[in-house]
């Protein structure tokens, strides 16, 4: 899918991040890339997140799936709202909605959730700490925006819902099939599905937090860390108080942390890592039969493209020695040459034709078998 009207330098310098955007139907050619009925189906198999959230006059409630097909046949009338994650991941027609968004580095998507909801469905009054767009599939639903949050904001007491105590609509809208609107982070905001088959897609950006990043990047460094490289003492250490702290030693166990936690270049190794690792890294996506260099090397004739696992995700930095960290789900790859080529290649594209000489190359040709093997890439014929 394409967008046929939409001013991306005018949303980033106006909206991103500071204000919401309305866009009717910006879309060549809108389809709905999911019926409800495969959104149900999805919702019942193990290893696919998604939440039922029903809503009577006096309370909220939530079911986790996986759930029976017996379940959506016993929903009865009161308003009621499926959420499914990473629907992207699982159809390559939704994950076909990211690719209009990719004006935003990749590293910063992070999935696409799609919602259906029956007459005056939703989830309550509520703010996400990300980028949002949320575009209409089906039906309509009327959205309303309002004050801006933060987490002084006061909810109501909920074991599952960051519900608001207080909302505040100040603008609103009807979204029809097609229609788009961006709400960015921390902007009050409340879904009212008008009629049934209403559904929703919403294309999700995450920011890590400065506290996420201090805890997740400490937690790397201590396990690196060893229990011997400890404080030592100068060897013209006479106290004149037995009791202080002189600022000499305070300046040392200073520098013991922050020499450590300012190589830049060891950050920028975790957090390729941290920021690549797979939404739901337990599943295996890895083929059946994985593949060796000298397979590689025999289909170096043939017309093949390699596509990506929409539920891998990919990376890369540029190194000072015209190089590439390249990281996939997790894993961090140093390439050079015509492998740093093929890595910066990959990450600009979701489906790839392979060079022929790229299988001959052992470099390119390793790197291939393993993100094939790993479950990160496919391969498929031009043909």
């Amino acid at each position: 899918m394409h967008f046929d009207r939409f001013d991306t330098a005018a949303f980033l310098r106006d909206h991103w991040q500071k204000a919401p955007l309305l866009v009717r139907n910006p879309w060549t050619t809108w389809e709905n890339p999911v019926t409800p009925d495969e959104l149900a189906g999805l919702a019942c198999e193990e290893d696919v997140e998604a939440r039922l959230i029903m809503r009577t006059p006096r309370a909220w409630a939530v079911e986790q799936g996986p759930f029976s097909e017996r379940r959506f046949g016993r929903l009865g009338k009161q308003p009621s709202t499926l959420l499914v994650q990473a629907v992207d991941h699982h159809v390559p027609e939704v994950a076909a909605l990211i690719a209009p968004f990719r004006f935003i580095p990749d590293w910063r998507i992070d999935d696409v959730m799609v919602s259906y909801a029956t007459d005056g469905g939703g989830v309550g009054p509520h703010f996400d700490q990300y980028d949002v767009f949320l575009v209409q599939g089906l039906g309509k639903r009327r959205w309303q925006v309002g004050q801006h949050c933060n987490r002084h904001t006061p909810l109501l007491a909920h074991d599952d819902l960051r519900l608001l105590a207080d909302f505040e609509p100040v603008e609103e809208w009807v979204l029809e099939p097609g229609d788009m609107l961006y709400v960015p982070p921390g902007l009050a905001h409340n879904g009212i599905a008008i009629g049934d088959d209403c559904m929703t897609y919403s294309i999700g950006f995450r920011a890590p937090s400065r506290s996420e990043l201090i805890a997740h990047w400490a937690d790397a460094l201590l396990d690196e860390l060893s229990d011997d490289d400890r404080y030592r003492d100068p060897d013209d250490m006479v106290p004149g108080n037995p009791g202080e702290i002189s600022q000499q030693a305070i300046g040392a166990l200073h520098a013991m942390v922050t020499q450590t936690l300012h190589d830049r270049d060891a950050f920028a190794r975790w957090f390729g890592r941290y920021t690549s690792t797979r939404r739901y890294p337990d599943i295996d996506w890895s083929p059946e039969e994985p593949v060796d260099l000298d397979w590689l090397h025999r289909m170096a004739g043939n017309a093949l493209t390699l596509s990506r696992n929409a539920a891998s995700r990919f990376a890369f930095v540029e190194r000072a020695e015209n190089g590439v960290l390249f990281f996939v789900d997790g894993d961090c790859h140093e390439c050079h040459a015509e492998a740093a080529v093929f890595a910066r290649s990959l990450c600009a594209q979701t489906s790839l034709p392979i060079e022929p000489q790229w299988l001959t190359l052992p470099a390119v040709a390793t790197l291939i078998a393993a993100l094939y093997n790993g479950g990160a890439v496919t391969f498929g014929s031009d043909d």
